[in-house]
């Protein structure tokens, strides 16, 4: 069984009754919620816990991160960021959503500002999916739809994406690279962008599909470690 932490900075969800009545049990309880579902094994971890509730043995049991953030991104300790970036080099899948682009381990990762256009204005986001036959794409139809998102706009400064699996349009004219894959390391990683804190986009079943496909895409691969530094000759070496 697949085994995820979905990690959650739960400061929208403590300072905003707007945000508790729409995620009454936190962001990362209705994640943790559609992925207990599809059968994963899911635990939950958020800032305000003992080393960010990413431990060393936490971690070492996770196959997939799913990661969203917001308000919160400079009180993640460096050390955590780096313990979580030595993991993704080492197989564990990353998945970052929404606000989540301008975190410390995304914008380590991708070593750019990962900056954006954004607005919010109650718009319709419609999702286009631009490469059908990948395994995140599962499933779904040739576009979906949100009915009210804030508005992420290009230029999104981030590196070209080794995949590129969703555009988004939205009412008020601008477009998204807003399904990204990544390798680093022997790790996968994958950017989706819906998720604001206001609106109920983790009820939408197209997003639940998206993120599910994602774990299963991202989970750590049980492949050989390739071994690095001084090599002993193959064959013997004629001096």
């Amino acid at each position: 069984m697949v085994r995820v932490t979905v990690w959650n900075e739960n400061r929208h969800e403590q300072k905003s009754e707007e945000v508790r009545s729409v995620y009454p049990n936190g962001i990362h309880g209705q994640i943790a919620h559609f992925l207990e579902e599809a059968g994963y094994d899911v635990k939950t971890a958020t800032l305000d816990e003992p080393e960010h509730g990413l431990t060393e043995d936490v971690l070492e049991n996770t196959d997939v991160l799913v990661w969203w953030g917001h308000i919160a991104h400079d009180e993640v300790d460096d050390e955590i960021v780096s313990r979580v970036k030595e993991r993704v080099l080492d197989g564990m899948g990353l998945i970052v959503l929404h606000s989540g682009h301008f975190s410390k381990i995304f914008k380590t990762l991708m070593g750019t500002t990962c900056d954006l256009k954004w607005r919010e204005a109650n718009e319709k986001e419609r999702i286009w999916v631009v490469d059908p036959t990948h395994p995140i794409a599962e499933g779904l139809g040739e576009y979906f739809e949100i009915e009210r998102e804030e508005m992420y706009g290009e230029h999104f400064d981030i590196p070209a994406p080794d995949e590129l699996l969703f555009i988004s349009w939205f009412e008020g004219g601008e477009v998204f690279r807003s399904g990204c894959t990544y390798k680093r390391g022997n790790g996968k990683i994958f950017y989706f962008r819906p998720g604001h804190e206001t609106y109920p986009t983790y009820y939408n079943e197209n997003v639940q599909k998206v993120i599910i496909n994602a774990v299963n895409w991202a989970k750590k691969a049980n492949t050989t470690k390739p071994t690095y530094g001084n090599h002993k000759p193959l064959e013997p070496i004629k001096l």
